[in-house]
């Protein structure tokens, strides 16, 4: 993660909302997801996304009330992505989806644009971040280099629908675990957040299966995904989140650890199980998701 942004997010659950629905914009703030995608992109008819820039303004005090980070996600081509630029560089947005990210070219030009908008509108310089969607092969083999090129990107995702399109293949878990996976090792490469899940989750009333591909997606190490649905946002937040007894183990390997390092031993034996720097360093990860999580939402386990 870049030092030159604010801290880096916590987005368990995002949630899709278009733009110019005002009937989902007033309740999205009621969701409980972390982060709400106001979206002027595939979800808003083309004829109603001048009315839907114009009225953004209102959207993201709207959907952001209850203090979930607003994004929004923008357009190519670039006639259209400067639209939405003008509308979305405002105060209240706290990132970009950037929609079929091309190379660092492409990413650099909107980091410019967004530069301008923000010392134009007195905006603090950098304070909006974005997040990389990954829609093509050609994206997909840059996508470590896309992710490196801004100080901005914060995150980073795959676009499963559009990606299946390029490559003539059906939109499903065969087809796309691959490409999720070598964006997964690109987002790690270059220091972001991967998003995104491995499977389906189109039938979300199926908890059962659902906990299952979002508990596998985050053994892989995705950290967020999101949703067009609410009913997917309880589900998310909660698999994306160390549980009670990942929490009690940490602080054991934490503690246990440092005292071990102290009497020169560089592995330690905790409950039959080997522990040495890697074991310690997740374990430090995780206690730090967990506190950030915390901090976040106001709980605690």
């Amino acid at each position: 993660m870049n030092d030159n942004l604010p801290e880096p997010p916590i987005w368990r659950s995002l949630l899709y909302v278009p733009a110019n629905n005002e009937r989902f914009v007033v309740k999205a703030h009621t969701r409980g997801a972390d982060a709400i995608i106001l979206d002027l992109e595939d979800s808003v008819p083309a004829a109603e996304r001048p009315a839907a820039r114009s009225n953004l303004a209102n959207a993201v005090k709207a959907v952001g009330q209850s203090g979930a980070d607003v994004t929004v996600r923008i357009n190519r081509p670039l006639r259209e992505t400067i639209g939405d630029l003008e509308a979305a560089v405002i105060s209240g947005v706290r990132a970009l989806f950037v929609a079929k990210t091309e190379s660092p070219d492409h990413l650099r030009l909107i980091d410019e644009i967004v530069s301008d908008l923000e010392a134009e509108r007195g905006l603090p310089p950098r304070g909006i971040g974005f997040s990389v969607m990954i829609e093509s092969p050609g994206a997909l083999r840059k996508a470590a280099d896309i992710a490196a090129s801004s100080p901005r990107v914060v995150a980073m995702s795959l676009g499963g629908e559009d990606f299946a399109m390029e490559m003539h293949a059906p939109p499903d878990p065969e087809t796309l675990e691959l490409p999720k996976l070598l964006c997964l090792m690109a987002a790690r490469e270059a220091g972001v957040m991967p998003l995104g899940f491995l499977g389906t989750v189109a039938d979300y009333t199926n908890l059962e299966g659902v906990r299952g591909i979002l508990t596998r997606s985050r053994k892989f190490g995705f950290e967020g995904g999101s949703c067009i649905h609410p009913a997917m946002i309880p589900l998310l937040n909660e698999a994306f989140a160390p549980t009670r007894e990942e929490v009690d183990w940490a602080q054991r390997v934490v503690t246990e650890y440092a005292a071990a390092q102290r009497q020169g031993k560089g592995a330690i034996t905790i409950d039959g199980k080997m522990v040495d720097v890697p074991v310690a360093i997740r374990a430090g990860r995780l206690l730090a998701r967990h506190e950030a999580i915390a901090a976040k939402t106001g709980t605690t386990l």
